[in-house]
């Protein structure tokens, strides 16, 4: 059985600055009324048996009024964003965009650290649709937050 990679500093510090960036104002109310709870790399159960650890997710309190406990989670998150990586780019862009398609996760974010992108889906009745693609030297309204993002801070700018 092989190890796991470890995330490379890419990875990780894309996934740190997001987390920054939407804690503190979110956690408690920015955006929506209750706030969000966001977590990083918790186990949620979509399906019987059907585990996906998300790079972040988030709940609204709104709907989650209780913070979410034990593993796996078996409350559907309104938000997920994955960080790409070559190991993998390929899990997050097919089996896990499905998964959460199939979930009606309504909100999912691909951010991909050697393109320094950021893709925003937003779930409708026909499945994902892509809100927005935005480069590194964009800023972006990015949903579900109301916050204009600059998309180079995920990256160390």
């Amino acid at each position: 059985m092989s190890t796991p990679r470890a995330p490379s500093f890419e990875h990780g510090d894309a996934q740190s600055s997001l987390a920054a960036l939407l804690k503190p104002p979110f956690q408690r109310g920015r955006g929506r009324p209750g706030g969000w709870r966001i977590a990083t790399g918790v186990e949620v159960e979509l399906e019987t048996h059907e585990v996906y650890r998300p790079d972040l997710v988030g709940w609204l309190r709104t709907r989650v009024p209780e913070r979410p406990r034990g593993r796996p989670i078996r409350v559907r998150p309104d938000w997920v964003a994955e960080i790409l990586s070559l190991t993998n780019a390929e899990t997050d862009l097919g089996k896990k965009l499905f998964a959460y398609q199939r979930a009606t996760i309504p909100h999912y974010w691909i951010i991909d650290p050697e393109h320094e992108t950021l893709t925003v889906y937003r779930w409708t009745s026909e499945g994902y649709v892509v809100h927005v693609t935005a480069g590194k030297h964009e800023s972006v309204l990015a949903p579900p937050f109301d916050l204009e993002l600059q998309v180079a801070q995920l990256f160390g700018d």
